[in-house]
């Protein structure tokens, strides 16, 4: 019996509909099993009715095959339920399989009339206002488990890279971008602390200082990669910022790597180009996500994960010449004029990636003036070690630099940003001792799976989001 094989392989734990329907044996003989899911869908004819059963395994569910008398009257869309049947091959269109049923037992209830998720298509709002029950929909269930098999993915590269796995603080003594949106935490027993009598605060803070949820892993893997060399996190990160665009949450998670000995920013761009051309190659979701997408994006991601064609790599400098030649001859132009010295507004961002080179590309050299103080400034005097990543129809997906390892550089970059030398008093101390050229980059995991999925909406890439004013669970 299938279920005795699983058994040697699992001892704790029966089969899943994915298990099941791919270790099949090719005979195409009955197996007897029993299977524990959701009711998707139920069609009732005189003589027999069909239910679609899921367990969230995979996209496709299992039908099952019922006779009338084995047939309860509360098998209902939405309802738990319990099958025990026989396994066959299916003489029907639209599935290789079918379970015939012989015995069910309804583990859960559910009212059909008063059940949320119905099959008709509905509003993203309606889901966001339901985000309890928006995992049982395909598409989000297609996304969760996206985000499960990229996770595993990226885990598997960089085992292979031989990179450890750490764990970073969530709460955080200072801003590691120093931009200010960061969440103050403190006990619910007590109000936040005034800032008008400094003792009385020190007095009143947990720790004996502010403390904030924290916006980046960075600083506390560089400590970390001073040990162990090559180290990564995909930790949760949060920020205060009240955008409101399809590319912002409040709660988010990022992929941060940091590791020791390297000298060139371009050496950390082949890595993340090449840990992302590796996750590319992940489409069991594609089928399901893709089926209604506009076709232009996903032959624009499928180009970009093909091996042995390098993406773009652009300074800062030459973007925005290009980016001004077309604001300068197009009837329509940008927004905001592109100039040197300013930030890529999001339109700026998504016409290099788009119009300019069609593809992923790597801007690299931004001025001091728009990067953190951690970043490596370069001989030039005007520009540092950096690089953002933009892809299509996202803007920045990664963003990376060498650090700067030179200690009375990183002083005066810290006094230059405005920043107080005693709170990073910890990080400056990393350079006394053995210091080494090192750099990294984060990730939005969340941008990842927008690029992926087809899916706009970074509020709909994450299972419970949160953003300005809105944070129902």
């Amino acid at each position: 019996m299938l279920l005795r094989r699983f058994a040697t392989a699992s001892t704790s734990l029966p089969p899943t509909i994915r298990q099941l329907l791919s270790s099949l044996p090719p005979t195409g003989q009955a197996i007897e099993v029993q299977l524990s899911g959701w009711i998707k869908s139920v069609r009732r004819q005189k003589n027999v009715t069909f239910a679609v059963i899921n367990d969230g395994s995979c996209a496709s569910g299992l039908q099952a095959v019922l006779k009338p008398d084995a047939t309860p009257h509360n098998l209902t869309n939405g309802a738990s339920v319990r099958i025990c049947g026989n396994l066959v091959q299916s003489t029907g269109r639209g599935q290789s399989y079918e379970l015939q049923v012989e015995a069910v037992d309804i583990l859960g209830e559910c009212n059909p009339e008063a059940y949320p998720i119905q099959k008709q298509a509905l509003p993203v709002e309606f889901l966001r206002d339901n985000a309890h029950l928006r995992a049982r929909t395909d598409i989000n269930a297609a996304m969760l488990r996206l985000r499960d098999s990229v996770l595993r993915m990226l885990h598997s590269y960089y085992e292979a890279q031989d990179f450890h796995y750490v764990h970073t603080p969530i709460l955080t003594s200072n801003d590691c971008e120093g931009g200010g949106e960061t969440f103050r935490v403190s006990p619910a027993s007590s109000a936040p602390p005034s800032r008008q009598s400094p003792d009385s605060s020190a007095q009143a803070e947990f720790f004996s200082q502010p403390a904030y949820l924290t916006v980046s892993s960075q600083l506390h893997l560089e400590a970390l990669a001073a040990s162990l060399s090559r180290v990564y996190t995909l930790s949760p990160c949060f920020r205060a910022e009240r955008s409101q665009t399809n590319r912002h949450l409040a709660e988010f998670w990022m992929l941060e790597a940091e590791w020791a000995f390297i000298n060139h920013v371009g050496d950390i761009c082949d890595v993340v180009e090449e840990s992302l051309k590796n996750v590319l190659q992940c489409r069991s979701e594609h089928a399901l996500l893709w089926k209604d997408g506009d076709e232009a994006k996903l032959k624009s991601l499928e180009d970009a994960s093909r091996p042995g064609i390098p993406w773009t790599r652009i300074s800062y400098t030459d973007a925005v010449n290009e980016l001004q030649k077309y604001h300068a001859s197009s009837r329509v132009g940008f927004e905001f004029e592109p100039a040197w010295g300013r930030a890529l507004q999001s339109e700026h961002e998504r016409w290099v990636s788009e119009r300019l080179v069609g593809g992923p590309v790597f801007v690299t050299d931004y001025p001091t003036s728009l990067k953190p103080f951690y970043m490596r400034a370069n001989d030039d005097g005007q520009t540092v070690a950096c690089f953002d990543l933009l892809v299509p129809s996202i803007g920045e997906l990664v963003g990376g630099s060498l650090r700067e390892e030179r200690s009375s550089h990183l002083v005066e970059a810290i006094r230059r940003h405005g920043l107080k030398e005693e709170e990073y008093g910890w990080y400056v101390d990393l350079r006394k001792y053995g210091s080494a050229p090192h750099g990294g980059y984060g990730l939005g995991f969340e941008r990842l799976i927008s690029w992926m999925s087809g899916i706009e909406n970074v509020r709909e890439c994450i299972a419970m989001p949160r953003w300005a004013k809105r944070m129902l669970l």
